[in-house]
């Protein structure tokens, strides 16, 4: 499956998914995750217990970056970087930060909240159309909306980008989130993201091992509406 996702004709994922995504988070769906990622009171219970399940995967990802000394100077890819909830914090620590994300609002969300117009950079663009060399691409949140083989590909595309390291978060495919899942779905709500898809750990893994990369740290975050696989694999 590895070899089949580095396939480059296998990373485009399907115009109908893609135009589907970036019309939800241009629309309602912009709404509702501004909200979430920002830190005002307009959310609701539901919306909260994301906001802090979300802050705590990126709290984990800037303490690696702060246990390791490693921030200043080093070029970082946030990839799908909604409203720059981890570039901006990753561009005041030192690195020099190219944020994209496929919705042109939330990029200019990023931008607005940033105090340094110059860094992060923010760009509006699709995980498959990105292109460049970093020492660190990071991932958060976003495998969600890919299908097993559209993200085992845009796995291997995000690899490829990295000199150093690729981070990764997913929602992880078990019995019990497979369960939450359908529950979840028979709610009703038109900002309800539009499609949710769980991997297996192992499977992420296996790809990321047949990239030649070895999983050097993980974490785990669950609340009551909100859970992440968070992975650092770094090249062997």
């Amino acid at each position: 499956m590895a070899n089949q996702a580095l396939n480059k004709n296998s990373t485009k994922k399907s115009p109908k998914d893609k135009d589907i995504v970036r019309d939800y988070f241009n629309s309602t769906g912009f709404d509702r995750w501004r909200r979430i990622y920002g830190e005002g009171g307009d959310v609701n219970r539901v919306q909260l217990d994301i906001r802090t399940g979300h802050q705590q995967t990126v709290d984990y990802v800037l303490g690696w970056f702060k246990n390791d000394k490693n921030a200043s100077g080093q070029t970082v890819c946030d990839a799908g970087c909604g409203t720059g909830s981890l570039s901006i914090p990753l561009a005041e620590m030192g690195a020099k930060v190219y944020a994209s994300d496929i919705s042109e609002k939330m990029v200019g969300e990023g931008k607005s909240r940033a105090t340094n117009p110059e860094n992060p950079v923010f760009e509006v663009k699709d995980l498959a159309s990105l292109s460049g060399e970093y020492d660190t691409v990071i991932c958060l949140d976003v495998l969600i909306h890919y299908p097993d083989q559209d993200s085992e590909a845009m796995i291997a595309h995000l690899a490829s980008l990295a000199k150093s390291r690729l981070i990764l978060s997913f929602a992880p495919k078990n019995p019990y989130y497979v369960l939450m899942k359908k529950v979840g779905d028979m709610v009703p709500g038109p900002s309800k993201a539009t499609r949710a898809y769980l991997h297996k750990e192992s499977d992420v893994k296996r790809v990321l091992e047949g990239l030649g990369f070895t999983i050097k740290r993980k974490e785990f975050t669950a609340t009551s509406f909100y859970f992440s696989r968070l992975l650092e694999a770094v090249r062997n």
